[in-house]
């Protein structure tokens, strides 16, 4: 159906006159007769009666209207939704509970004109920059190793280096300690179910493993986060390690302890990823705003990074 002469029998119902439609419309009066004739020969109705006065709409017409209406609305959805600016900002934070969300819930307070889609993708480094380029999403965060293959278009600005807790119960060994070094972290069992063979998550605690001798103990599904918190509650020897700025809850009765791994601190790095012809505002504005928060850990912070990390500079 030809959204234009829709659009014109709208101009004329409203306006009750051909010429005042056309009027509005930018049009000749011609031009919308043309579009109204062929509207009702494709409907097979007549849409209008002519009046001394004007036109008035028919039965048919009045049934019409207001799924021409509709159309209309559905028309104008459309457009807004695939035209930067008009529709909504979607960013993958890869997860609800880690720093990544409260980074965009953060801009968003101070952004609130900026509509925001917010996402999570299940996938590594190489699907979200795939998701990306392929436009499924604007933005999204992951850690960007060098041996990572970036696309010409894609662009990168490390915004996150995350510190590291331990979460233990209240019978672990570990849950009166104020911080815990890493190597005190060696024949402890740090439970992390789901943590699959692939992507830059599971080689950075490879990495880590192998460095401080720690075990991580990855057998079995993830049943939620819920069902971990509840099994390191009952347990004395089991922990987990969570970033500094993820958000869990759990009962008081459970205990919890976050510990600071310090000593070295282990660091997690993560990049914001875009297209670079993506010419969406709100990016630009999300791009800049991490940006500017990040503050670079100096050369004197104890820190414990990966090896394949790297500290690519901010892009304006």
């Amino acid at each position: 159906m030809d959204l234009e002469a829709v659009r014109t029998f709208v101009a004329v119902a409203e306006a009750g006159q051909f010429q005042e439609a056309a009027a509005g419309l930018s049009v000749t009066q011609q031009a919308v007769s043309k579009r109204v004739a062929a509207l009702e020969k494709e409907l097979d109705v007549r849409l209008f009666t002519r009046t001394a006065r004007g036109t008035r709409l028919t039965v048919d017409g009045q049934a019409f209207l207001p799924h021409a209406h509709e159309l209309l609305r559905v028309a104008e959805r459309a457009d807004a939704s695939v035209r930067p600016g008009r529709r909504a900002l979607r960013v993958d934070v890869v997860n609800r509970r880690i720093t990544t969300a409260w980074l965009v819930q953060d801009f968003y307070r101070l952004h609130p004109e900026i509509e925001l889609d917010v996402v999570t993708l299940d996938t590594d480094v190489e699907g979200a920059v795939a998701a990306v380029a392929a436009g499924t999403v604007d933005a999204t965060f992951h850690a960007v190793p060098p041996r990572q293959h970036l696309p010409e278009a894609i662009g990168t600005a490390r915004v996150v280096d995350e510190p590291h807790e331990l979460l233990v119960g209240p019978r672990h060994p570990l849950a009166g300690a104020r911080a815990v070094a890493p190597e005190r972290l060696a024949g402890h069992r740090i439970r992390m179910p789901g943590l699959d063979g692939r992507g830059e998550v599971t080689d950075y605690y490879a990495e880590f493993t192998a460095t401080f001798g720690v075990t991580i103990d990855a057998v079995g599904p993830l049943f939620g986060n819920e069902a971990l918190l509840a099994e390191i509650a009952g347990s004395a020897d089991l922990a987990t390690l969570v970033g500094e700025g993820s958000r869990y809850l759990w009962p008081d009765s459970y205990d919890l302890r976050r510990i600071p791994v310090r000593g070295p601190a282990p660091v997690y790095p993560m990049s914001l990823i875009w297209r670079d012809d993506n010419p969406h505002p709100g990016l630009a504005a999300l791009r800049d705003h991490l940006v500017a928060r990040r503050t670079p850990p100096s050369e004197a912070d104890d820190l414990w990074f990966p090896t394949w990390n790297r500290r690519p500079a901010p892009r304006p």
